[in-house]
């Protein structure tokens, strides 16, 4: 893919679970989780986000368009995103795609424990970062936000205008906040505080399609989810009854 010109060289594909990928899990149908392919055509270079499900349907996609996996993005440790076991249902997920491909996957720090246990991986599969570290695929740099709330390290990922929220941001709603790890402060100022910086011409992918569309503009998530109508901290916790 030499010579691709700079405004083409973002690779960016999102795969709809039980759809475009793992057809015949019924599981993946019912949960509706959304995977996304980034990279950089001209290197060739991609990273999955959220491997799960028929990993090797999600390598078929990227060898189909050229592509090769280099690397693993994990939005948080949850089996339907990372792998593991989803009340009984076992998920695959990353520790099968590295015995296809040898790569590192990339978790927020605080997510470390929390992803060795659900996904079955050791210390050695994993790469911890920090809010604003960047992961590059070739020439693309993706930046990572840390976004706790539904999950102790639960991050989103920025790349040329787009947002990548995992659970913490839907179109409709937030990602839960009573499941272990999840805190409903922490989702108040993930959304209200560590996201604002996030320009209104972003355009938010989730990690499920809970909406009629696939993805949307910051601005209109703003204006029309009513996770955004609280204006006080006090006024979100009155939501869970705290």
């Amino acid at each position: 893919m030499a010579g691709v010109a700079a405004a083409d060289r973002l690779y960016f594909r999102q795969l709809l679970s039980g759809r475009d990928f793992a057809t015949d899990d019924r599981v993946a149908r019912q949960m509706v989780n959304f995977v996304y392919l980034i990279g950089d055509r001209e290197s060739g270079e991609a990273v999955i986000v959220d491997a799960a499900y028929a990993v090797g349907d999600l390598l078929a996609v990227l060898e189909d368009d050229g592509m090769r996996c280099t690397g693993v993005l994990a939005t948080h440790y949850h089996a339907d995103h990372v792998g593991g076991s989803l009340g009984g249902w076992p998920i695959e997920g990353a520790a099968a795609l590295l015995e296809r491909v040898s790569v590192p996957v990339h978790v927020q720090r605080d997510e470390v424990p929390w992803v060795r246990r659900a996904a079955g991986l050791s210390e050695a599969d994993l790469v911890a970062h920090d809010s604003g570290d960047v992961v590059s695929a070739g020439g693309i740099d993706i930046t990572l936000v840390h976004t706790p709330g539904h999950t102790p390290g639960s991050q989103c990922f920025l790349v040329e205008g787009r947002l990548v929220s995992g659970d913490t941001l839907f179109l409709e709603g937030c990602g839960r906040t009573d499941l272990p790890g999840s805190d409903p402060a922490a989702m108040y100022e993930s959304l209200t505080t560590r996201l604002a910086a996030v320009p209104d011409d972003t355009v938010l992918f989730p990690g499920h399609r809970y909406s009629p569309e696939p993805s949307a503009p910051m601005a209109a998530v703003r204006r029309e989810n009513y996770v955004f109508a609280p204006r006080s901290a006090e006024q979100w916790l009155a939501m869970f009854g705290r």
